[in-house]
Formats: C-alpha cells, structure tokens, sequence
C-alpha cells in the first residue's frame, strides 16, 4: 500500500515539475510575440494634423484709390507704393502686375493716375519689371481701385473650413457614437495662426542670429569696468501706492 502511495506521489511531482518546465519555456517565447497595433482613426485626432498649414504661390494684392495735383500723387498713395516694392522685394518673385479699371466713370479717372503710379513704381526701384493690364468694374457705383499685385509665399490651412463630413452620431440610437471632436473643429484658429505669420519661411525653419546691439553691449562693457552694474534700472517718478483696503 505504501508503495503505491509513493508511485502516486512522484508521479504528482514529475506532473508539476512539468508544468513548471513548460511555463520556463513558454515564458521567453511570450516576449517575442508583437505588440498589438490598434489601426488609425479614420479622424486624425489632432486637429493641427486635420488642417496642416502649409506654403503656397498666392498674389498679394493691394488697392489704390490715389488722388494727385498736376500729374504728382498725393503722400499716403505714395508711401504705400513704397511699403509695397518693400515686401515684393522681401518676399516676392517675378513681375509686378498693375491692373487698371474699365467700364465706368470712376474707372477713367483711376486710368489717368496709372501713369503717376507707374513713376512711383520706378522711383521705388521697380522700372522695367511691371505687366500692365485691365480688368472690368463689375459694380459702375463703387469706385473702381488701381491694382498692384505680385506672387509670393503664403501660409495657410490645406483645406476649406466650414466643411463637415460626416456626424459623429446618429439621432435614432447609440449606434456609431464615436468619442472624437468634429472634422471643422481647430480649422478657424489654424487660419488665424497662418494670416498672423509676417514671414512664411519661418515655417521652415528658424532665423539666423542677428548682431547684438552695439551700443547697448558698449555701455555694458564700460560699465562693468568702472564697477557699475551694467543692468537696466527702472526709475518711476512721482507716482505712490494706493492703501486702498487697508494699510
């Protein structure tokens, strides 16, 4: 009886020791399985992802409604031609365009300063890089602008706002309910970050460094030799603190 009793016990033992054997085994095997990769979203969730902004050729564009005394333009025309050959020569390529009105009274007088506006264009330092054509007055009762343009960078949103695909739930059950903002949302705030950008190149990358001012780190130099602390000092004068709620 007892040695039955004993078979039986190591057989139990050589089972367990089996068991354990196989889990040793199966154990390192385990660590070579692949991680579970849930699939996309059909939404990007991020809404920077959903409307990227990007460069794109766009002509920039700018209205003249000049008034002039014997052939000259007025100053404010003047000095927005200026600002204009500016930002073409900073960021612009190829010709400047001035388009000139047709089809209206306010479109002749427009005509006659294309002329004055041409000289401008010249003394600013653009003289023979200039396309000029004409475009027709939809509206005869609005005044009819000259039309500067040229192509440059421009940042702005890859797609259309206001666009929805598709809802996010149905109203008849919870079928399809799905835990994820609206396709529009975040295209609004994408476009006013993009027409808030002066430079579109700097989407590429960042800036060089510029020089220090020269003045400012002289007199911090001098100062420091004398012994002074070359920090700024902020004095106010004649100004006091209210004690209003108590002392």
């Amino acid at each position: 009886m007892s040695i039955c009793t004993s078979k039986a016990a190591d057989a139990r033992s050589l089972a367990r020791l089996g068991s354990v054997c196989a889990l040793l085994v199966a154990a390192p095997l385990g660590g070579c399985a692949g991680p579970h990769v849930l699939p996309p979203p059909a939404t990007p969730y991020d809404y920077r992802d959903r409307h990227p902004v990007v460069l794109t050729e766009a002509p920039q564009v700018m209205d003249l409604l000049p008034s002039s005394v014997n052939g000259q333009l007025d100053g404010p025309t003047v000095g927005r031609i200026r600002e204009f050959v500016t930002r073409y020569r900073e960021f612009g390529h190829g010709r400047i365009t001035l388009l000139v009105p047709v089809g209206s009274e306010s479109a002749k007088f427009a005509a006659s300063q294309a002329p004055a506006v041409r000289r401008a264009l010249a003394a600013a330092g653009v003289n023979g890089n200039i396309t000029v054509g004409d475009y027709q007055v939809t509206d005869p009762r609005l005044a009819a602008p000259l039309r500067l343009s040229f192509e440059a960078l421009k940042a702005k949103v890859a797609n259309r706002c206001g666009e929805w695909p598709r809802d996010l739930a149905s109203g008849a059950s919870l079928a399809g309910w799905q835990n994820e903002s609206y396709w529009n949302f975040g295209c609004a705030e994408q476009s006013t970050f993009a027409a808030q950008i002066a430079d579109p190149r700097d989407l590429l990358g960042p800036r060089g460094k510029t020089s220090s001012d020269i003045e400012m780190r002289m007199r911090a130099i001098e100062r420091l030799r004398t012994g002074q602390d070359p920090s700024t000092t902020w004095i106010i004068k004649n100004t006091s603190i209210s004690s209003v709620g108590g002392d």
